[in-house]
């Protein structure tokens, strides 16, 4: 019952997607702005870590693709709220866990399908990386989104208003995207701050996805982002699933 209910709420709102191709292509608009202005500034530039530009600032902004759209998900809870969506499915008897699941893994696809967008339009200007390292980044995009996507829902379910919501993410996200090295490598910032940075879980996703990309899988960095994903995901999942349950929806 619970594949079935989550296929169910997948399916719909996989067909709200596919019917606002804007929401598809406009997501993926400020990381390939990063990619067409930002990436040319770094070639040649002593960046301190395997891999030329391209391959340290495509992992990058990736993840950044995740962090930004899932983190901002929970937006479209907030206005099923006003109107009425989410108290018509408290009366249903499907699945909390699959409304949960349904809804993430629907944004694990579109931002998975944007991020291929991405690396073909970076293997165009210049980037060469393994096949496995660029699936092994697709792979990390869909964890990264199913964390975050669950976290945003649970968050939304709590607040009544959006203006109370966007806050809260921006104040999470944007220190974030800038301790975790999405831009550039933590081997090139002080101590302080590549201690700092260290705190932050995006960071062991990033290194492990620029490792891939130079084809190092079986580094350090690989298995402490994997680790570091699993768990967080894991954790994700479980507090959203529990905020579902309570709000009934």
């Amino acid at each position: 019952m619970l594949l079935h209910d989550t296929a169910l709420v997948f399916g719909r709102y996989a067909r709200q997607t596919l019917r606002s191709t804007f929401q598809l292509l406009f997501g993926v608009l400020m990381p390939l702005l990063y990619l067409l202005f930002f990436g040319p500034l770094l070639t040649d530039l002593p960046l301190g870590t395997q891999g030329d530009s391209w391959q340290i600032l495509v992992p990058g902004l990736l993840l950044q693709l995740g962090l930004f759209g899932a983190s901002f998900a929970g937006f479209a809870i907030i206005i099923e709220k006003q109107m009425g969506v989410v108290e018509r499915m408290r009366v249903t008897p499907v699945s909390r866990l699959a409304l949960l699941l349904g809804r993430v893994l629907r944004d694990a696809a579109v931002f998975v399908l944007q991020a291929v967008l991405l690396v073909l339009a970076a293997v165009a200007m210049g980037l060469r990386a393994p096949l496995g390292g660029i699936l092994i980044g697709f792979a990390f995009v869909a964890v990264l989104t199913v964390a975050l996507a669950s976290l945003s829902y649970a968050l939304a379910l709590k607040v009544s208003k959006p203006q109370e919501f966007g806050p809260v993410i921006n104040a999470v996200s944007m220190p974030s995207m800038l301790l975790s090295g999405l831009m550039l490598p933590m081997a090139l910032a002080p101590v302080w701050l590549d201690v700092l940075s260290r705190l932050m879980p995006f960071r062991y996703m990033v290194d492990a996805v620029r490792a891939a990309y130079v084809g190092d899988y079986a580094s350090a960095a690989m298995l402490y982002g994997v680790l570091v994903a699993a768990g967080f995901a894991a954790l994700a999942v479980t507090v959203g699933t529990g905020v579902f349950r309570k709000a009934g929806a």
